[in-house]
């Protein structure tokens, strides 16, 4: 079968296709707040920062604090030293924790990102406490790790594998864009599928 574009799957259907600013209307005014939880290894952040502001999305980003270091230490720099590092940890994570609870409870979305190299508990913790105030979710991790992030993923609206991803699902929530199909001319659509 010939793949339709997607303007011509809207004519087919009766429905006339929209403007790009006749969808955005129907969330003018609104700025979207995306919460990015997750490991600060990569450069994934920046990738979908990028790619908001490439379409020229309404949304603020925030995160957790990403230097490791200062996250470690904030509590020591600023309360002073412990001496045995439980104590160290707790402080720090006490301090920190004050941010992550602040900002997922003011997100519209959050984005939780898992990586291969290093086991990210946090995320873990990120994505059961957004679930728990009823936020969207979008995971984002390789499919090699899918299995072990099965019940995280159950609780996702959304699970990506890469920031582009990610960005084309804030464009389709937020504007109705959809970007050229991902399996190219293997795309066929549920329609034509189902005859």
């Amino acid at each position: 079968m010939i793949i339709q574009s997607v303007a011509t799957r809207f004519i087919t259907r009766g429905f006339p296709p929209q403007s790009s600013a006749a969808r955005t209307l129907s969330c003018a005014g609104k700025t979207w707040k995306v919460y990015l939880s997750g490991e600060i290894h990569s450069d994934w952040r920046e990738v979908i920062a990028e790619g908001i502001q490439a379409k020229s999305l309404p949304v603020q980003l925030s995160s957790p604090n990403t230097s490791h270091e200062d996250s470690d230490d904030c509590g020591a720099i600023i309360l002073g030293m412990e001496e045995k590092r439980p104590n160290w940890d707790k402080i720090g994570a006490n301090m920190n924790n004050i941010r992550t609870k602040t900002l997922i409870k003011d997100a519209d979305i959050v984005v939780v990102r898992f990586g291969e190299k290093y086991r990210q508990w946090n995320a873990a913790f990120d994505a059961g406490y957004a679930a728990a105030l009823g936020k969207s979710i979008i995971t984002l991790h390789p499919q090699s790790i899918s299995h072990m992030l099965k019940e995280v993923n159950a609780s996702a609206s959304v699970v990506c594998e890469d920031a582009s991803q990610v960005v084309d699902t804030l464009a389709y929530v937020i504007n109705g864009d959809l970007p050229p199909p991902r399996d190219g001319d293997d795309f066929l659509p549920i329609a034509d599928r189902l005859g």
